[in-house]
């Protein structure tokens, strides 16, 4: 016979996909990971939330009570993970939602490609990089965007001839946005929608 309580699980939950949407909730309790592919799958939702504009997101880890001695070993990776996706220009802060969840306010694509260029300055390892002659592969519509985010960079740094490094700022910026593009179908589309974000973010 049912109680006739409320079920409060179910109502959080419609609460939160309301106030989130399905796109902008990663619910790492229901697929039950170990640590590491949270980790790994939180990093790479979180950058691809990133150059789509999710802005703020929530990660659902799960308290942990099912882990053993009842330590959260997922929602421990993500909140480790965290600080160094800050650092890297991806994530801006993020505060708990619930003890079994956390909201993370993504940081501008600004931020990011500013972030990737400083590491690339002080001589720190930057993720894969693309050679120079893999923009030959893009379309031409993906060029041009890439010529004009790496103008408009240039031009915001006050280069006064951005003739030379024009190519050298379009393959960066390939690079740092192309590692943010899951895998999939229409993977040079996203590129495009994300390079169309960042320089909307340069003009404001």
């Amino acid at each position: 016979m049912r109680s006739g309580k409320p079920d409060l699980k179910a109502l959080w939950n419609a609460l939160d996909e309301a106030a989130f949407g399905p796109e902008r909730i990663l619910n790492l309790r229901e697929s039950l990971p170990t640590g590491a592919e949270a980790r790994l799958r939180t990093d790479m939702w979180l950058r691809s939330r990133q150059v789509v504009k999710s802005q703020e997101v929530l990660v659902i880890t799960g308290r942990g009570n099912q882990s053993p001695g009842g330590v959260g070993v997922v929602r421990n990776e993500i909140l480790e993970l965290l600080p160094g996706l800050r650092r890297q220009g991806v994530v801006e802060s993020w505060k708990e939602h619930t003890q079994g969840s956390i909201v993370v306010r993504l940081a501008p694509m600004s931020m990011l490609l500013s972030q990737t260029k400083r590491r690339r300055d002080n001589g720190n390892p930057l993720p894969v990089q693309a050679d120079p002659q893999s923009l030959s592969a893009l379309h031409a519509d993906t060029l041009q965007l890439l010529r004009q985010l790496a103008s408009q960079n240039l031009d915001a740094l006050g280069v006064k001839d951005p003739g030379p490094f024009v190519e050298q700022e379009m393959v960066r910026n390939f690079s740092t946005l192309a590692n943010a593009i899951p895998e999939g179908e229409n993977r040079e589309e996203r590129l495009r929608g994300a390079i169309r974000g960042a320089i909307e973010e340069a003009s404001d």
